[in-house]
């Protein structure tokens, strides 16, 4: 039984030290003669509450809604973008630890982490309307007009239904030919998938039909230009409001969100 447990525990950190290699090596996977490298300039600050955990962060209807994490502290709000005010919130149990937001056909989704959990709120009031089981981790979460598209922290991506949460079909996310795993926040921009790696600075554009990688937005430094809390205050969030084409990006524990413009370097 103890040669058993070792066992799993020496797969679990190995495992873990395969799926952090990429995340750490996005911009070495790649040359600026291969694929195209954007760097960034910040357009303008806007104050963030340093407490929130950052899961998920969209715009819809010109309103900003963020989904925070950890247990006893996870919420979906709606959020004044210029104050940082929250606008309203509605707190998930303590049990949960909630993930990536999505909406979809005017209804807004909120994964959690491991509980297998997906609940489904009317956006305007955050009032609950229904929820669904999803067998996976729940990491990101983002829309296509079709497909919600979710994240588990793999190298996957899982297009599914939204009346059911069935999973439809499902593509292999893929830099230089080599998988790209810890996919975590998302946003659909301009007909790409775009997501945060965990853990590192860089956000990776996917091709939605291929699962190419088709650029990368190296961040580096801008967390440099706010307060964060703590070794978990990475780089997550990134919402687009389509009306107004403004990008804005966070991180969790970070007291600034950010509206930037793209580079190419």
């Amino acid at each position: 039984m103890l040669f058993v447990q070792i066992h799993r525990r020496i797969l679990a950190l190995s495992l873990t030290l395969v799926c952090l290699l990429p995340a750490s090596a996005i911009l070495a996977q790649t040359s600026a003669d291969e694929l195209p490298v954007y760097d960034y300039r910040v357009i303008k600050t806007y104050p963030h509450n340093p407490q929130f955990f950052t899961q998920g962060l969209l715009f819809h209807n010109g309103v900003l809604y963020e989904g925070t994490g950890r247990n006893g502290q996870s919420a979906l709000m709606q959020l004044d973008l210029e104050t940082g005010k929250v606008l309203s919130s509605r707190p998930l149990a303590s049990r949960y630890f909630g993930e990536g937001i999505a909406v979809a056909n005017e209804q807004i989704f909120q994964l959690t982490w491991r509980e297998n959990m997906v609940f489904v709120y009317e956006p305007d009031t955050l009032a609950p309307i229904t929820s669904h089981y999803w067998p996976r981790e729940g990491w990101g979460l983002t829309w296509n007009g079709e497909h919600l598209i979710l994240s588990d922290g793999s190298d996957q991506l899982f297009f599914i239904n939204p009346e059911t949460f069935v999973p439809e079909k499902q593509i292999d996310v893929r830099l230089n030919n080599q998988p790209v795993f810890q996919l975590n926040e998302l946003e659909f921009i301009d007909g790409e998938i775009w997501a945060n790696v965990w853990m590192s600075q860089q956000i990776v554009r996917i091709d939605p039909d291929s699962g190419q990688v088709s650029g990368i937005i190296d961040l580096t430094g801008l967390a440099d230009q706010t307060q964060t809390g703590g070794r978990d205050a990475v780089l997550n969030g990134i919402a687009w409001n389509e009306e107004t084409r403004q990008l804005i990006v966070t991180g969790k524990l970070w007291a600034h969100m950010f509206e930037i413009e793209l580079v190419p370097r």
